[in-house]
């Protein structure tokens, strides 16, 4: 605690701070992850305070009201940590630092204290896999050479061939080309290569090192003092390495992922590391909890990250990869729910976030794509596809993560100018398809201005004309909007007590094409087709994602809509 105060004490010289609470101060409410939902800020594209064009934490605090009035339960801020940016603040320089295109400590310790007064919970982000060239650590290595015990806590390897000019194995970076990057030596001549799963930028810590693990467990400490609710993981899956880094014996490695453990990714020591890091969490009150980034080739094997001993929620990537039909997702949700059910977790569904293409245009597309495409597609199709598969995710058990703007309907933008593209993968062959800038445009606020309310000084992502009519006043009290409609849906899945908590579903009879399931007084119909049907009208309806005839006992449900009945009497 002393440490954490001195270290946000420098970063602000002179002025005044009051010790951060040891816990948080929002309304006690026993597991309240199981059922929450969770919004995820992208801090850089979410609000901007000072006018540069780069959204900052004191943007995201002025904001918070929004997102307490929005319904939501926690919100999760991408990295906001000290980082040369290389890509976008997941290579970080120092994990106890607030990179100063963000703001410094006081102002992420004022968030925190304000979302707390508003019932609200904050999850950051951690980036345990690599950290930045820019890391202490690495420079360090890098200059004091061949022998330096520092290269130890990273993946250092001489080549393969004559004069070692070949890299060490055959692994390919997620981002393109090879995975390894040979250092020149502070001699000048050429030397060993280090491991790099994403960008040379971000090098691979080795985990088989006990200082590192002694290292983010600092981290993880210095955060919870702080006061934050938890830590979402990125690249939860890819810390552990086999044993001997054998290669992979394949070409168009980033195609085989998600479909085979690979010998850098989903390695069982992986969950050491986490029960460990799951007994400093329990030594705070308050429920704070952790979030896995892990993408694995099945849902039995994600569940291996949330046993009771170990983390508490992982994403549910193939939910998110399902396309709108109902046969496909009432398999994805039959298979999450049986696989979650043996280890105690509750399932974790999620649609967008900062690096796939937005559900609206994903659903706008034919299926099959994949989950960043660079087409439009049928603009209002999508946007109704998306509306209606969002009551679909909030009605399950479960937790569920809103991605800022999905709120609005926003699309990705598909049309941005080569020219003001950052996303590192984009810049390498071979590798993502490295159009995630589509889904990072920031957020609009207001109909007018020189970036629709993100600030005032211009946006560091253009941002499309008529991006106003999309924002957060347009929308505003608009009757059938789809800003009201997640308003609407949020405040719904708060007052009925069958939605959200528990593990299963009762399936209906429902004509093909459609997704029928009941909880308790709570029924839920999705019409994937592209045909009104008709259903029969199981009670009041709730909430609809378009409009719904409803005529006795017989109700008809358009096209690509879902809707929210109570059975319960309103007597």
């Amino acid at each position: 605690m002393t440490d954490t105060l001195l270290r946000i004490k420098d970063d602000m010289s002179q002025q005044p701070f009051a010790a951060p609470a040891m816990t948080p101060t929002v309304a006690k409410r026993g597991d309240w992850w199981r059922d929450a939902v969770i919004y995820q800020v992208y801090p850089r594209s979410f609000a901007d305070s000072n006018g540069d064009g780069m959204g900052d934490l004191e943007g995201v605090r002025t904001r918070l009201p929004y997102l307490r009035d929005l319904g939501v339960d926690a919100v999760w801020l991408s990295p906001f940590y000290a980082s040369p940016q290389a890509d976008a603040g997941y290579d970080v320089a120092d994990y106890r630092a607030v990179d100063p295109m963000f703001g410094n400590l006081l102002d992420a310790d004022a968030l925190i204290r304000d979302a707390h007064e508003l019932g609200l919970r904050i999850i950051v982000d951690l980036v345990p896999n690599h950290s930045s060239d820019q890391h202490e650590w690495f420079k360090r290595a890098v200059a004091e050479g061949p022998g330096s015990p520092l290269r130890e806590r990273y993946h250092f390897r001489p080549g393969k061939g004559a004069g070692g000019a070949l890299p060490p194995n055959d692994w390919e970076s997620i981002f393109g080309g090879p995975a390894w990057t040979r250092v020149t030596e502070p001699d000048g001549t050429p030397g060993e290569w280090y491991l790099h799963l994403f960008a040379p930028e971000q090098p691979d810590f080795n985990w088989e090192h006990p200082a590192v693990g002694d290292e983010f467990r600092s981290i993880l400490r210095f955060w919870l003092d702080m006061g934050v609710d938890g830590f979402r993981i990125d690249v939860a899956h890819g810390l552990v390495k086999a044993e001997g880094l054998p290669d992979l014996g394949s070409h168009d490695q980033v195609k085989l992922l998600g479909n085979d453990v690979m010998p850098f990714f989903d390695q069982e020591g992986v969950h050491e590391i986490y029960r460990q890091w799951r007994l400093v969490l329990d030594e705070y009150a308050g429920e704070r909890i952790f979030v896995a980034e892990a993408w694995t080739p099945t849902i039995e094997r994600t569940a291996n990250y949330v046993r009771p001993d170990e983390l508490h929620q992982a994403f549910n990537f193939q939910y998110l990869s399902t396309h709108w039909n109902a046969a496909e997702l009432r398999e994805v949700i039959d298979r999450t729910l049986d696989a979650m059910r043996p280890v105690g977790a509750p399932a974790t569904w999620v649609l967008s976030n900062h690096d796939v293409t937005r559900h609206a245009t994903r659903f706008a597309n034919p299926p099959g794509l994949g989950t960043q495409i660079r087409l439009a597609g049928d603009r209002d199709l999508g946007l109704r596809r998306a509306r209606a598969a969002t009551l679909v995710m909030l009605a399950l058990p479960g937790s569920a993560y809103v991605y800022q703007g999905e709120e609005l309907g926003l699309p990705d933008v598909v049309d941005l100018p080569d020219e003001v593209r950052q996303d590192p993968a984009y810049f390498r062959g071979a590798g993502q398809d490295g159009f995630r800038d589509g889904c990072r445009v920031p957020i609009p606020w207001t109909r007018t201005g020189s970036s629709y309310g993100f600030g005032d000084g211009g946006s560091w992502l253009p941002q499309p004309d008529g991006w106003g009519e999309l924002s957060v006043e347009a929308q505003t009290g608009e009757p059938g909007s789809t800003l009201e409609l997640y308003r609407a849906a949020l405040a719904v899945r708060r007052e009925q007590r069958d939605l959200g908590a528990g593990s299963s579903v009762e399936w209906l009879r429902a004509p093909e094409g459609v997704l029928a399931f009941r909880r308790g007084e709570f029924v839920c119909v999705a019409n994937t087709t592209g045909e009104s049907v008709a259903m029969p009208a199981y009670g009041r309806v709730l909430v609809a994602s378009g409009e719904i005839l409803q005529v006795d006992d017989e109700a008809k449900v358009p096209a690509d809509t879902t809707v929210w009945w109570t059975t319960a009497s309103t007597a």
